[in-house]
């Protein structure tokens, strides 16, 4: 608690600066890089420090179920930014129908859903994680191998979705049978960040043009921090539809091509 208790005066400061300042591009920057920082904060030292150790200690090493009912028990007594039970099993829906053979995650948090949709996909499936913070990045990674998982299944990038999604492209091409792109990718990192990587996404060519499932999580963010993203979604009939709209997670569906093109998600 100590932690946002100094942030919060940080925030604050920001602020100030701008109602009274005239530059505001320059506050502006300033006022996202102390919001990001005070959320790294946060999320690095208190939830995921904490969430790993509960983890870590309490679970059952290599059991799967284990470690999810683990941190589904963390969650009841302490702060947590896991998505929980109740939109994990709407994401196992989802994954069930798509039957995904590439996967790319943006924002991996404490590891939770990495290991959920780990468990879900084929042998020959693969898991893309990308995470800002190196903290959460390194301890998710470790809980992802306590859970039972192997680095062949999972590959953990460390850095902005901004600056990882144009290198994604050298983690496809290898397996020329997935080289068409994602079949499903979930957003949950920044949601101001969402329409920019979709765009990123479609630009670079990395979502199956054949069908792709895009799951944007909302963490009881504001209706507002999806509109954007939202309406660009309405306006691109000819390739995107919002196919289920849920308080904790929309998921939008993507085609390109009308069926010539099939990725290989039935592995």
């Amino acid at each position: 608690m100590w932690l946002i208790a100094v942030s919060v005066p940080l925030l604050s400061a920001v602020i100030i600066i701008v109602v009274s300042g005239r530059c505001c591009d320059k506050v502006s920057m300033l006022w996202h890089r102390a919001l990001a920082w005070a959320l790294r904060l946060v999320r690095g030292r208190v939830c995921v420090r904490s969430t790993h150790a509960f983890v870590f200690s309490e679970c059952t090493h290599g059991k799967v179920d284990s470690v999810l009912e683990t941190f589904d028990l963390y969650a009841e007594t302490h702060p947590s930014l896991c998505i929980g039970p109740e939109t994990g099993e709407v994401l196992d829906e989802v994954v069930r129908r798509v039957r995904p053979s590439r996967v790319l995650e943006l924002g991996m948090h404490c590891g939770y859903t990495s290991v959920r949709l780990l468990r879900l996909l084929p042998p020959a499936g693969r898991l893309i994680t990308v995470e800002l913070d190196p903290l959460t990045a390194e301890l998710g990674e470790e809980i992802i191998l306590v859970a039972g998982f192997k680095h062949s299944q999972f590959q953990v990038l460390t850095s902005s979705s901004a600056e990882a999604i144009p290198t994604l492209r050298s983690f496809l091409e290898p397996d020329q049978k997935t080289s068409e792109g994602f079949n499903l990718v979930l957003m949950d990192h920044d949601p101001q960040q969402y329409l920019p990587d979709l765009l990123a996404l479609e630009r670079e060519e990395l979502l199956c043009p054949s069908g792709c499932s895009i799951l944007l999580i909302s963490r009881k963010t504001r209706a507002e921090d999806l509109r954007e993203i939202l309406d660009h979604v309405r306006l691109r009939a000819d390739r995107c539809s919002i196919k289920t709209e849920l308080r904790s997670m929309v998921e939008i569906s993507y085609q390109k091509e009308s069926g010539n093109v099939e990725c290989d998600n039935k592995i």
